[in-house]
Parts: C-alpha cells; structure tokens; sequence
C-alpha cells in the first residue's frame, strides 16, 4: 500500500477568457497518508485553482492528478463525484452548514449520500466525530444556534464523516479570529498525528502555515518554495 494519498504531475491551467492567460505552470508534488501541508501565496498566484483541480471540481487541465493511485483525467462526472464523496473532505472559510437541518443531521448528510451504511449506523459515526471534536453536546441544536468557532468545527465533522483519505481546506480559518483559529489548527494537528489524517490546507495565514509539516509556497502560477 503506497503512502502517497494524492500525487500532481506538472499540471498546467489556461483561462480563456477573453484572452488566454496561464494562472498555473507545471505544478508538481505529492502528499503522503498523515502529512498535514499548507498552500500559501498571494491573492491571485493561483492556490485556489490549484485547490479546485486537486478536488477534481475543475477537469480542465493539462498535466496528470493522482488521488489514491487512481489517474484523474478524463473520468466521467459521476466517478469523479464518488471520489469527492469517498475520499476527500472539504472545509471552506464559510461553513455551509444548512440551518433547517440539526448540527447532527447537517455531518450525517455526506454519509447517508454515499449511501455505504445504515442510517443509524451513518448517525453513530456522525456522533463520534463530534465527540472527537468536542461538540458532541451540541449535536440536537440547530447551526444557527451555534458560534462561529463551534460551526467550523461542525464543518470539519462532516468532512470527516466518510472517512476521506485526504481533507482540502480553502482558507479554514478565514472567518476565524485568533482564538478559533488555533482552536481549528490544533484540530487538524490532532487529526494528522493521532488518526493519520491528510490535510491539503490553502491559507492566507502564515501564522497558521509556519505551523504544519510543510510549505508550499506560490507565486504567478509557479512553486517558487516546498
């Protein structure tokens, strides 16, 4: 079994729009099983985009993905979903937690949409994630009931739910102030070093990146530091 959970082969990107601009140029690293990595860089060098072709939501691209040894290019929508859903988690600087559903239901979603266990079965995962995050006792209220801290927790929880080789963060922590902020970081510390968790983590906050195992430092669409 590989320890290389996700692997970029010089991936390039074009926009078009309307003249042709290269935003990414023969980006190439991979990340092993419980490697916690940061991308950092200036508004506009491009970790964002990068962000969205690892996840597999933007297939246009030159280059080679690999996540779990399995070549991403030129799959059908309906596989590369099933990736998202099976094998990695996502946590954006704004929550997404749907305020109708409890915070319980809102970490079970991802799981009963898999579809690969009961719903109760689904439920008592979605309830030992929580606990693993400290909010377990928040499980029967509603999002909107909650800090802004305690939904980004919430968030993590339901990335986690599948149970996915690697978690993608686009600015986690962007919404956070300092105290919420290393309240996440030590969160996705613990989920690196004591459950061998990966952790693919874009952030404008260098505080935060010094922090993890490694850098990956972008400007204009290049790797300039790793």
């Amino acid at each position: 079994m590989s320890d290389i959970i996700l692997e970029a082969k010089k991936i390039t990107k074009y926009f078009h729009d309307p003249l042709t601009v290269q935003v990414l140029k023969e980006i190439s690293f991979s990340i092993n099983r419980s490697e916690f990595v940061s991308v950092i860089g200036k508004s506009g060098c491009g970790k964002s985009t990068l962000l969205y072709i690892l996840s597999t939501m933007d297939t246009d691209y030159e280059g080679e993905l690999f996540i779990d040894g399995m070549a991403m290019r030129n799959r059908k929508e309906a596989e590369l979903a099933k990736v998202r859903n099976e094998k990695i988690g996502f946590v954006f600087q704004f929550h997404y937690l749907l305020n109708e559903f409890s915070v319980l239901k809102n970490v079970m979603l991802p799981g009963l949409k898999l579809g690969k266990y009961s719903e109760k079965e689904v439920e008592h995962r979605a309830m030992e994630k929580l606990k693993i995050l400290g909010i377990d006792n928040e499980a029967l209220k509603n999002p909107n009931q909650l800090s802004g801290g305690q939904k980004q927790r919430v968030a993590i929880a339901r990335a986690l739910i599948n149970d996915p080789l690697i978690i993608m963060g686009d600015e986690p922590t962007g919404n956070l102030d300092k105290k919420n902020s290393e309240i996440v970081f030590n969160i996705f510390q613990e989920l690196a070093s004591e459950y061998h968790q990966s952790l693919l983590i874009v952030t404008h906050d260098n505080e935060f990146a010094a922090k993890t195992k490694r850098i990956i430092e972008m400007e204009d669409g290049n790797i300039i530091r790793m």
